[in-house]
Order: C-alpha cells, then structure tokens, then sequence
C-alpha cells in the first residue's frame, strides 16, 4: 500500500549544504521508524526528475525538501502549483512542474504539494555543510517532524 504523505528530498552530499535535503531526509527516516509511523514515506535523490512524477500517485500529501541558494532563513515554505517551466531537462526539473507532468499524464489532479527550502551558503563540490547549513538544519527539523505528524493526522480518514 502507498503511504498517503509523501517527502521528496533532494539534494547531492557531496556538495555542502545542497546535503541538506539529503540529511533531514535520513534524520527523518530513523525518526518515523521509531515513532512506529508508517504514513509517511521518504524519497531522497540527488535531483528531481521528470520520473518522480510517478511517485506522488496514491498520495494525499507531499513535501519536496530541497536547499536553497537564497530565500528566506532559515528555511521557507511555499504552496507548489502544477506549471509548464523551462526547467525541463535531462539535469533536472522543478517541483512546479513534477505536479504538471503528473496532471499532464491525466493521473488526476496531484495532491497538495509544499515546498521546503532550507536556506544554506556553500555549495561547493567536496565541502561540509556550512555553520549556517548546520543551524538552519536544526532549525527545518524540528518544523519537519511537526509537518510530518500534522499531515499523516489530516489523512486519517473519519
């Protein structure tokens, strides 16, 4: 069976704080399994791609969790609306328009969708994360275990 909320987390580790997604992705997984929820899936790649259209099927709710370059500290959440973009390539693509290949591939509409970006400063190939990347990570942690509780609630049918 499909858990009915899923988190995308994207990111490279080997990259500094581009890892984030990446680490608040695993941090995650162990913490689900010892809190014995198993609505919630987690997804981690280094990118999203146009195949991950596939896996927001069966979802009542998702969450892509990625780091950003700029944007709000420590980390912001957006609403993430189907759309045509030029995103569209072999290196990657946007969530916006993840959810509008899966409206595209006549699915149904996609599920609610947020984005996560934690904002980090050094993206550098072979770097650690940065002491800011270190903070706002604690910071979008504890945010994420309490979206995490709040969505898998929300889809508990009456």
């Amino acid at each position: 069976m499909t858990a009915p909320v899923l988190v995308l987390a994207v990111g490279n580790p080997s990259r500094g704080d581009d890892a984030l997604g990446p680490r608040l992705a695993r941090r995650l997984e162990d913490w689900l399994a010892r809190e014995g929820i198993a609505d919630v899936e987690v997804v981690t790649d280094m990118q999203l791609n146009v195949e991950h259209a596939l896996d927001l099927e069966g979802r009542q709710r998702v969450l892509v969790v990625d780091a950003a370059a700029s944007g709000d500290a420590p980390f912001g959440l957006t609403a993430v609306e189907p759309r045509h973009d030029s995103s569209y390539s072999t290196h990657s693509v946007s969530p916006q328009a993840i959810l509008q290949v899966y409206h595209d591939l006549g699915l149904r509409e996609p599920p609610p969708t947020e984005l996560l970006a934690v904002r980090g400063a050094s993206f550098e190939l072979g770097e650690a994360l940065s002491p800011a990347g270190r903070r706002h990570l604690e910071m979008a942690w504890m945010f994420l275990q309490d979206w995490c509780r709040r969505a898998g609630r929300a889809t508990i049918p009456a």
